[in-house]
C-alpha cells in the first residue's frame, strides 16, 4: 500500500472516529506497551497471566504460521456455551501473531515476524487492532491503515515464494469477525482448543490446563466435547472430517446464519448437516463470473466441475475464495477438498 492510500485511510478512519466512539482510546500505540512479553519481544516468552494456546484446524493466511495467547481480566473466567463457544469477560485480550520462517523445512530459524493483531472485549464490542513490526524485529506499532510488505520464504518443496503480504487495517477486520451484525472471536471455540498443547512446563490437553488455571466456568467432562480435527495431520479424523474442518475454519466464518454470505444459502459451518446447504448439486445464487461457467457447487465425484474447487484454485479477486486474507493459493487445502470431493457418491 502507497503512503497515499495509508494515508487516505487513516484520514477517512480519524473521521468516522470523530463523529462517533473513538475505538483508539483502547490501544496503545505499541505492542511493548501492553507488557505482554518479558525480554526480547520477538522472543514472545509470556508473562504471568497471558497463556499460549493453538487450535486443531488453521486458517489459511499465506503459509503465515502464528502464536497465539489469551489475557483475561484479573479474577476474570470464561463461561461456557452449550453452543460450544465461550462468553468472553469484558477486558478479554485476544493475541495472534504472524510469521515466516526463511525456510520452512526448518521452521524455528530465521523468523520474520510480520504483524501481531490485538482483539480486545470492550464496553463497545470485540474490537481488533493491527500492530506491525520494524524490520529490526523490536517493536510493533499500531497501524489503522493496516500495510502491504514484501515477503519471501522457502516452502517444504524447496521453492522459492515470494509475496505481497497484506495486514489488514483497522475496519477489515470485520470482514471475518461480524456475526449478527456484533464482531465475535472465531478460533477459540471448544472443539479447536480439545487437543494437546506442548506448554513450557510439559504436555497437556489446553481446556485441562485452562481449568486447572480456573479460567473456565461450567466446563463440561472433556471426553463428553467435540474435537475439530487437524486437516493437515491423515490420522487425525477421516477424509470427510478433516475436508469438512479445513472448509469451516476457512469459509464458514463467512457462509453461516448470521453472516455476510448467509444470503448465498450456503451454510459451510462443521455442525450443517443438510447436503445442500453444503452446496452438494447446489446451484450458485448470485456467483457472477465466480462460477467459471460451472453449475454446481460441489459436484459429487467431480471436482472440477464443482464451483468450490475452481474458486478455491484462484488467485483472481473477483473469483478466489476466500476473499480475504490471501493473495496464494493453499495447494494442500485444495488438494484436501478435491479428494473429498472424488470420493462423494
Amino acid at each position: 500500500m502507497n503512503s497515499f492510500s495509508r494515508k487516505a485511510i487513516s484520514a477517512l478512519l480519524l473521521i468516522s472516529f470523530l463523529f462517533g466512539a473513538n475505538p483508539l482510546k483502547y490501544a496503545k500505540p505499541k505492542l511493548s506497551d501492553y507488557g505482554f512479553f518479558i525480554g526480547n519481544m520477538a522472543d514472545h516468552n509470556p508473562r504471568d497471566g497471558v497463556i499460549p494456546y493453538d487450535v486443531s484446524a488453521q486458517l489459511f493466511s499465506d503459509y503465515a504460521l502464528k502464536s497465539r495467547f489469551i489475557v483475561l481480566p484479573k479474577g476474570q473466567k470464561l463461561d461456557y456455551q452449550t453452543d460450544g463457544s465461550f462468553d468472553f469477560p469484558m477486558g478479554t485480550t485476544l493475541i495472534k501473531t504472524f510469521y515466516y520462517p526463511a525456510d520452512f523445512r526448518i521452521p524455528d530459524k530465521d523468523i520474520r515476524i510480520m504483524e501481531t493483531r490485538l482483539l480486545i472485549h470492550t464496553p463497545e464490542g470485540w474490537l481488533g487492532f493491527p500492530y506491525v513490526w520494524n524490520e529490526a524485529q523490536t517493536e510493533a506499532v499500531l497501524e489503522i491503515a493496516g500495510e502491504r510488505m514484501d515477503a519471501s520464504f522457502i516452502d517444504n518443496d524447496g521453492e522459492s515464494v515470494n509475496l505481497s503480504y497484506s495486514v489488514p487495517n483497522f475496519n477489515q477486520c470485520k470482514g471475518c469477525h461480524v456475526n449478527q451484525n456484533r464482531m465475535i472471536p472465531i478460533g477459540p471455540k471448544v472443539r479447536l482448543l480439545n487437543h494437546d498443547f506442548d506448554y513450557s512446563d510439559g504436555k497437556m490437553n489446553q481446556l485441562k490446563k485452562w481449568s486447572a488455571l480456573d479460567m473456565i466456568n461450567g466446563l463440561p467432562e472433556i471426553a463428553s466435547l467435540p474435537h475439530t480435527p487437524n486437516y493437515g495431520n491423515p490420522n487425525d479424523g477421516s477424509l470427510d472430517d478433516r475436508a469438512r474442518a479445513w472448509i469451516d475454519i476457512n469459509c464458514a466464518h463467512c457462509h453461516m446464519k448470521g453472516a455476510p454470505g448467509e444470503t448465498s444459502g450456503l451454510f459451510l459451518n462443521i455442525e450443517e448437516t443438510d447436503p445442500t446447504r453444503l452446496g452438494i448439486l447446489k446451484p450458485p445464487v448470485a456467483a457472477g463470473r465466480g462460477s467459471g461457467d460451472r453449475l454446481h457447487t460441489i459436484v459429487p465425484g467431480k471436482p472440477d466441475e464443482s464451483i468450490m474447487i475452481y474458486r478455491m484454485e484462484s488467485t483472481d479477486p473477483g473469483v478466489m475464495m476466500p476473499e480475504l486474507g490471501r493473495k496464494l493459493v493453499h495447494k494442500e487445502g485444495v488438494a484436501l477438498v478435491r479428494e473429498w470431493i472424488k470420493n462423494m457418491r
